[in-house]
């Protein structure tokens, strides 16, 4: 199975779960794949653990809910997703939104969450990273349903092999300035995620197509353009792409299966 119908398959299985006692062998069963596989999987897609994925996730929802439904306690979203004491369920709230569930009520905050880049502390020092327009993958689905209207970028690089065969340090450069590239030319509210280990979407906040084309020939217009690897200058290149997702119902199965379709094309 294509590891970005499995995971998609993943998440879609995870969304609908997200209130159910699910295991990761539950899922892996249900995917007719190994744990072990499943588990390396996603780590390489999302950047976290399924197990970081769905508290990430429940703490999401459960945030919303706190706010939504002020007439609701707070053992009774405990219970909702999960958590059988408030201790429990504070504990884990705190550690996504750094605040306890009652403060969160009382001043209710509006960031986004993301994962970062599990790379070495030097390379994360040598690449300012703005992190404003990046977004978890836990808020994907969420951030999809909202914005149906507007165009996905979507970018990947050409030949990433052969500059890991240089080094994987160097890789990690060109997986951050592939990010760096789509990020600059993002508007202030489009969201960019990344959706594999060198793949990146941002959801734009425009339904205008020619918002769309003119980012993807500003990113495209950088390819060829070099990075520093230890006083080597290292040529990089993007594929770069715009397009809208199909009318109706969406999964994440098919979410995921489209960004990758619409990348397949151009490459």
């Amino acid at each position: 199975m294509d590891r970005i119908v499995l995971i998609g398959q993943a998440l879609e299985l995870l969304e609908e779960n997200l209130t159910e006692d699910i295991r990761t062998e539950d899922l892996a069963g249900a995917l007719f794949c190994s744990k072990s596989s499943l588990e390396k999987l996603f780590k390489y897609v999302t950047n976290m653990s399924i197990h970081d994925y769905l508290v990430r996730r429940r703490m999401s929802k459960a945030a919303k809910e706190i706010v939504e439904k002020p007439e609701a306690s707070m053992l009774e979203i405990a219970v909702r997703y999960g958590y059988s004491s408030h201790e429990a369920f504070t504990r884990a709230f705190k550690g996504v939104w750094f605040v306890t569930p009652s403060e969160y009520r009382d001043n209710p905050v509006s960031f986004e969450l993301f994962p970062s880049l599990k790379l070495e502390k030097e390379l994360m020092e040598d690449i300012n990273m703005a992190s404003r327009k990046k977004c978890d993958i836990s808020e994907l689905y969420d951030a999809f349903k909202s914005r149906r209207d507007c165009y996905i970028v979507g970018v990947d690089i050409k030949s990433l092999v052969p500059i890991n065969e240089i080094s994987y340090k160097a890789g990690d450069i060109a997986i951050l300035t592939s990010l760096m590239r789509l990020e600059e030319e993002a508007g202030d509210d489009d969201i960019v995620f990344r959706i594999g280990g060198d793949e990146f979407v941002a959801l734009t906040a425009s339904s205008d197509e020619k918002y769309a084309k003119d980012m993807v020939e500003r990113i495209l217009a950088h390819n060829g353009e070099s990075f520093d690897y230890e006083g080597k200058q290292v040529p990089l290149s993007l594929y770069a792409t715009y397009y809208k997702l199909p009318e109706g119902n969406i999964r994440y199965a098919e979410l995921f299966s489209k960004m990758q379709d619409e990348l397949d094309v151009v490459k």
